[in-house]
């Protein structure tokens, strides 16, 4: 199996691309080996030293690391605990529905601003953060104010504050003039 590695505009994560879908509808993010007992991948990625973060996207998985520990010393561990997993067969998640973000869904009792919010991140924004290993989905519009989750390779990246500020806030006060801020939910 040929997996291929991009780097983030975080320094702390790296993409690795296998080649084949990852997850078929959502994502999943494990911010440590407790939120992943629901994927065997996850647990054996988070036993290689270093690694902080594991998120599962459609095409990818992002894996954030540890700043004391250099990627030459993790990459070739994280590569073969990949492999093995494709070339066993197990499934990626235990559960049908660990972690998968049906926050995104448009819900019935959604307000209409909450619907086009949640379109808005689907169409314009989740995309492009994808290309750069992460995710951001909805997490509540209160006040004016969109809060948002950073999530894979977004979550402690350095430039989210300016791509948060500058790029979302500023797509989103052009597209919805209700919208008056954007915010990150931490945690």
């Amino acid at each position: 199996m040929f997996i291929q590695t991009e780097t983030t505009p975080n320094p702390a994560s790296l993409k690795f691309i296998p080649g084949q879908v990852v997850m078929e509808k959502g994502t999943a993010y494990f911010r440590n080996v407790e939120e992943a007992n629901n994927s065997l991948l996850a647990q054996n990625l988070f036993k290689i030293e270093g690694v902080e973060g594991v998120f599962f996207g459609s095409d990818f998985i992002s894996i954030t690391k540890n700043e004391s520990i250099d990627w030459l010393v993790m990459k070739s561990s994280i590569l073969g605990a990949i492999s093995d997993h494709y070339e066993s067969g197990d499934p990626l998640l235990n559960t049908i529905n660990i972690n998968k973000n049906t926050d995104e869904e448009v819900k019935s009792k959604d307000s209409e601003i909450v619907v086009q919010i949640k379109e808005l991140l689907d169409k314009k924004v989740r995309p492009a953060v994808a290309m750069d290993g992460g995710d951001i989905t909805f997490g509540e519009y209160k006040d004016g104010i969109v809060f948002l989750h950073m999530k894979g390779a977004c979550s402690g990246c350095p430039s989210s504050t300016a791509t948060l500020k500058t790029g979302i806030e500023n797509l989103f006060k052009h597209y919805l003039p209700e919208v008056q801020g954007v915010e990150q939910v931490v945690g």
